[in-house]
């Protein structure tokens, strides 16, 4: 997760920044408010093979995830258990080949 972070941070740091500041400015709001620069962070890093790879191995917890925010939409932090089973899967994911293929930062 570490390493998706990283990269995630690196290719996506702007996207990723003004998403963050949305949700915390419109916290029982942020899903329809926020939802042009969610998909604006999804369209950054949906081409990177790490990212990808975390996608694919984890789809399940990823889908739980993102099923509980939706229910869960004025207070995100019921779904701390749906992030840890996410974040427990992405660790595990061998992610060496994709980082391999992994386009660098201009």
């Amino acid at each position: 997760m570490q390493a998706a972070m990283e990269i995630t941070a690196r290719f996506c740091h702007k996207e990723m920044e003004a998403y963050g500041a949305c949700v915390s400015s419109n916290p029982s709001t942020w899903q329809e408010t926020c939802h042009e620069l969610k998909l604006k962070v999804a369209h950054c890093t949906s081409s990177h093979p790490v990212i990808q790879k975390i996608r694919t191995d984890c789809a399940g917890e990823f889908m739980q995830f993102e099923r509980c925010l939706r229910e869960n939409q004025s207070d995100a932090q019921v779904c701390s258990a749906q992030v840890a089973r996410f974040i427990a899967c992405a660790e595990t994911v061998d992610i060496s080949a994709a980082a391999a293929e992994a386009p660098q930062p201009s």
